[in-house]
This record gives C-alpha cells, structure tokens and sequence, in this order.
C-alpha cells in the first residue's frame, strides 16, 4: 500500500509541477505587451536625447554678446563658479532651455529682443538663472525620464481605453496622459522660479527683473496659451508666478518692486 501511494505521489508531482510551470507562462505572456512598451519608451527616450543633443550641437553658437556675458559673469561668481557658459540657439521664438546635458541655450529671438531694448540685460539674466535652476534640480534629466514614461501610459491607456471606448479610447488617452505631463511641467517651473529667485537675490539682480519679464511675457512670446486651461498649460500663468515669487520675498523679508500692472 505504501508502495503504491508513494508511485501515486510521484505521479502527481510532475502533473503539478507542470500546471504550476503553465501558470508562469501565462503570466509572464500576460506581461509582454507592458514590457513591450517599456522598451519602445526607452528607445523613444535614447532617439529623443539623441536627436535633441544633434540639432542643438548643430545650430547653436556660443553667447558673444558683452552685456549679456557680464550678467552671466555675475550669477558665475554668485554660484561660485568660474563661469556660466550659454549658447545662442539659432531659431526665432522667444524661450530659454536647458538640455538634458546641462547646457543653457537662449534662442536666438530672445537675444535680438535684448538688442531691440525690449528686455533689458537683468531680465535675460532671470532667464538664465531659471534654466541654470532646471540643470540644478535635476529637470532636464528627469524630463527625458518623464518623457519615457509619459510614453508607456500613453500607449497603456489608449490599448486599454481603445477596448473600452473603440474610437475615443486614443483620444482619451492621449488627454489623460498629456494633463499628467503639463502638471509634471508646472511643477518643475515654479520650483526652477523659485531657484532662480535665490540665485538673483545672491547675485544683487534681485527679483524685480524676474517679475516684470513675466508680467510682459505673454507680449514677447505671442501670448501663447493665453486661451487654454490652466491644468492644460505645460507652464503656470505669469501671474502665478509673479504672485509665487512676492511670496517668497515675504518668506525672505525682501522689499522687492511690484510687478507692472499688479499695483
């Protein structure tokens, strides 16, 4: 009798064994589309960095204006460095950047407003202390990342909503992944404000330049997003920031200028 039970036991371990193998399989087969899209994102996030770094190396120039170069020279010496070096990237719009390398680029737009006189050499300076505030806090690295994984849930969402809502699914997907994207942005901008702020103050430009360059902002730039949601917009709305920055001055006991049209 023991004999035969202990053949039985033996018999079952293989069939048990096996359903428990099966059951992994199925699992990991279950798996496959998520880590699917893990890998796109990856390969979406290396051509990205890849094709950013290319077209910045291949229309950029290195910042020669001497009045810009002196403001830059004092937020070097605020950092304790030994300079802050900016390049001009060659294209029209108004914006700053700081590539996920750690460069800092004003646009080439920007750059003919300063000459124009429409924005004086302490505003430019802001700028470049937001951009330096991105590199400092880890954004433009952490974008690249973002980017990736905004990716992956894009593609998620719209495989499991496009099952549920055949036709909209993508559409709704995209939204969704898109307002998680401008609320990531947002963030990251007040707090590159709020570094910038610090680093200003340190560096005897103070606040004021900061503040009336957003409160024209929507001028230089075309009023872009003037029209949209605010949970939609990639950036807060100048004012939001300006109300951020006197906040600061309060917390830091700091006097400064209001901004233009706010008193």
């Amino acid at each position: 009798m023991e004999g035969g039970a202990r053949r039985r036991a033996a018999w079952r371990v293989p069939r048990v064994a096996g359903r428990v193998g099966r059951a992994h399989i199925r699992a990991m087969l279950k798996l496959l589309p998520f880590l699917a899209v893990l890998l796109y994102g990856l390969a979406l996030w290396w051509f990205s960095a890849w094709r950013t770094r290319a077209e910045l190396d291949a229309r950029s120039t290195v910042l020669a204006d001497p009045g810009l170069r002196r403001v830059a020279a004092r937020l070097a010496e605020a950092l304790g460095l030994p300079e802050v070096r900016v390049r001009v990237y060659e294209i029209p719009q108004v914006n700053g950047l700081a590539a996920p390398d750690g460069r800092i680029f004003l646009t080439r737009g920007f750059v003919e407003r300063y000459k124009a006189g429409e924005v004086s050499a302490e505003e430019m300076a802001s700028v470049i202390a937001h951009e330096l505030g991105h590199v400092a806090l880890g954004h433009a690295r952490r974008r690249m990342i973002d980017f990736t994984g905004q990716n992956a849930l894009r593609l998620v969402l719209a495989a499991t909503l496009g099952r549920i809502l055949p036709g909209v699914g993508v559409m709704v997907a995209d939204a969704l992944a898109g307002l998680v994207a401008a609320r990531l942005s947002r963030r990251d901008e007040y707090e590159a404000d709020a570094w910038a702020a610090a680093l200003l103050v340190r560096a005897g430009i103070g606040t004021g330049p900061q503040k009336s360059l957003f409160a024209r902002l929507g001028a230089l730039t075309g009023g872009a997003g003037a029209g949209a949601p605010a949970w939609f917009l990639s950036h807060p709305r100048p004012a939001d920031r300006i109300a951020a920055i006197e906040a600061l001055e309060a917390k830091w006991g700091l006097a400064g200028p209001a901004a233009p049209g706010r008193g």
